[in-house]
């Protein structure tokens, strides 16, 4: 009955015939002689046949094993779940991204050897676990037979670094949540230390925060804020982003528009694609754990292995983008990302409009930052706190956000696509982040984030000018919305969304040691030479 519960819920067939075989605690050598345990779960029956590798940090029981050791074993996919090194009793120390490629093709290769397994490998996972996939995918020889990517991307080095700032608030609560796991009860939800973690993020300096989060150090806080200056190669060994175009695995991908890799993931989509290979994906009106998005990447991981290990399939014919289109509550279907579009440009005038670019001469609008009252974060790809589409009229009533606003549409404006900002800026001191994000404001006035972007800035910013301007070019990120008609659209800008991201301390003080900041005037420029603006991508059938 447990288990027909769980087919209904995920959106799965009724799974037929007795469960599977369970074969706890294997242990698989590594070169370097550390053992990794793994559990296997076999469909009753079954001698030999293909394998699900599916790699952990967060443990083999609970939801892992249900879902992805039940779950898939019931529907005909013979799958291991292992614990990754320093993790849920196997040996070595836990560095995230350090070893993920040895020890995985280590585990692939040892699997291949087993009586159990015909040779045929897939990966399966969501978040961390499809960071092990690609660690290995690219580099497996024999192939493997197909890559099943929840929420996740080919590289984690610009979502620890969006746009050059630490990602302070996702950086802090997943160190505090791994530094707890393996105590009793560490992993069950916890709103006192959720409220610790959450003060936390403002500790200084920010490679304290983790004894400030739950009174110890966390190696990987350490090395994330450590290593978060420009052209530091730390992180080298967990980016696989340059061999996406020459894998030639069969991929089917989930994602949401408020997940925190959803940049990534779609880069990683149209990679293969420009390389003619045929992924697949979905996208949702999700955030980084919600359980629509858990479900679906469940239901697609399992009818893709299937169609890829059984031969069944049904779950293939469909369009190889589908997404779901916010405030039209609708799905579409396309045959390539991003889908056809006209590229329309929104520009930032004096006195708070959004429109057609200025003509002559206009003075640019002023506003100052201060690191020591940051301005706040609201909503948005967060992995924990209030997250995807808030009320922005709290932070866009403070002095140190610009707003600018359209006029009421006159009929409902799709936007599908890659988005982006382009913003003239002139800053006190050299050392400053630019905040942009897209609102929209509907007849009662309530603004809600739709999508948003960050970068920062230097001392020797190459695009200045003579008089200091520099040229800043945002990249939001994707999405896919109706603004209604009647609604407008708003614009911000600021210095910053706090604990989001790291607050500039103006100095130029590495971000994991600093504690001292400075008050940074902004001027943003939008007269003709100077035409501030987004670029969004409107899409008409």
């Amino acid at each position: 009955m447990l288990q027909r519960i769980a087919d209904l819920l995920l959106g799965l067939p009724k799974a037929e015939g007795p469960a599977p075989v369970a074969t706890k605690g294997l242990r698989i050598p590594m070169p370097d002689g550390v053992h990794l345990v793994a559990d296997r779960y076999t469909p009753a029956g079954l001698r030999s046949g293909p394998v699900v590798l599916v790699r952990t940090p967060y443990g083999r029981s609970g939801p892992i094993a249900a879902l992805f050791g039940s779950v898939f074993a019931r529907h005909g996919l013979q799958t291991v779940v292992q614990s990754t090194r320093g993790t849920f009793g196997s040996e070595g120390e836990f560095r995230p991204f350090h070893l993920e490629r040895e020890d995985g093709i280590a585990t692939a290769e040892w699997l291949r050897e087993q009586p159990w397994c015909d040779g045929r490998l897939a990966t399966a996972g969501l978040s961390y676990l499809g960071h092990t996939q690609w660690a290995i995918g690219p580099y497996l020889d024999p192939p493997l037979e197909a890559m099943a990517l929840g929420v996740t991307a080919s590289e984690f080095v610009s979502t620890f670094y969006p746009g050059g700032v630490l990602a302070a608030d996702n950086m802090v609560s997943w160190s505090a949540m791994i530094g707890r796991q393996e105590e009793r009860f560490g992993a069950l939800p916890n709103p006192v230390q959720k409220r610790k973690t959450r003060r936390a993020m403002a500790h200084l300096p920010l490679n304290a925060a983790d004894v400030a989060a739950i009174g110890k150090q966390v190696l990987f806080l350490r090395d994330v804020t450590t290593h978060a200056e420009p052209d530091d190669g730390y992180w080298a060994m967990s980016d696989h982003s340059a061999e996406v175009a020459g894998l030639t695995v069969p991929v089917s991908m989930v994602t949401g528009w408020y997940d925190l890799f959803i940049q990534g993931q779609l880069r990683d989509f149209r990679t293969l694609q420009d390389a003619g290979r045929a992924p697949r994906i979905t996208i949702g009106p999700w955030a980084h754990g919600d359980p629509a998005s858990l479900r679906i990447s469940v239901q697609d991981q399992v009818g893709f292995l299937r169609a890829h290990l059984l031969d069944d399939r049904a779950q293939l014919q469909r369009s190889p983008v589908r997404l779901y289109l916010q405030q039209a509550a609708t799905w579409l279907d396309f045959d390539a990302w991003p889908p056809e579009s006209t590229a329309t440009e929104s520009h930032l005038r004096p006195i708070g409009g959004l429109g057609e670019v200025v003509s002559g001469e206009a003075q640019p609008t002023a506003f100052t930052y201060d690191p020591t009252d940051p301005t706040p974060a609201v909503g948005g790809p967060l992995l924990t706190g209030t997250n995807k589409q808030q009320d922005n009229n709290v932070v866009e009533a403070r002095d140190d956000v610009l707003v600018f606003t359209g006029e009421p549409l006159i009929a409902d404006l799709d936007v599908i696509g890659e988005a982006s900002a382009t913003v003239f800026v002139r800053t006190e001191l050299g050392h400053a982040d630019v905040y942009v994000r897209l609102c929209d404001v509907d007849q009662d006035g309530r603004s809600r984030n739709v999508t948003d972007g960050i970068l920062r800035l230097r001392p020797g910013a190459p695009e200045a000018d003579a008089d200091g301007i520099v040229t800043v070019r945002v990249q939001l990120d994707p999405t896919a919305y109706r603004f209604r008609r009647g609604h407008r659209l708003r614009v911000q800008v600021a210095g910053g969304a706090f604990p989001r991201f790291a607050r500039n301390h103006g100095t130029g003080e590495p971000v994991a040691s600093a504690v001292d900041g400075k008050a940074n005037r902004f001027e943003i420029f939008h007269d003709a030479a100077h035409p501030s603006r987004v670029t969004l991508p409107v899409f008409s059938r």
